[in-house]
């Protein structure tokens, strides 16, 4: 009996001790900390894409919502297994200009629509 109460024990603190493989995301890049991405954009430009990315996670670069991630939920096949900070800033930018063609348009759509 006590050595399944013991074996008990390790397997609680290994459980608590290891999050679960599914709540781990890990950046594809091990340079994140080395690599600095610096906008180009306009003051109005960095409010709008800093109004959206706190309507869309808070501001937080781990925020999750199905298959949406990152500080703009942008789809985890954008970010192509890089979650790094960088990388979701320069994809947001791409996407932003792509889709909309300014952050003040992006925001506008937002507005209208409820998403970015």
């Amino acid at each position: 009996m006590k050595l399944k109460s013991f074996f008990m024990v390790i397997v609680t603190v290994l459980t608590l001790a290891v999050p679960s493989v599914t709540s781990v995301v890990t950046p594809a890049t091990t340079a994140e900390a080395s690599t600095t991405y610096v906008s180009t954009l306009s003051k109005k430009e960095q409010k709008a894409k800093a109004w959206i990315a706190m309507k869309e996670s808070g501001g937080n670069y781990r925020a999750r919502n199905g298959r949406y991630y990152g500080k703009y939920q942008l789809t985890i096949s954008m970010l192509r297994g890089d979650y790094s900070k960088t990388n979701q800033e320069k994809t947001a930018d791409k996407y932003a200009h792509n889709r909309y063609g300014t952050w003040t348009k992006a925001k506008r759509h937002w507005l209208g629509y409820g998403w970015f």
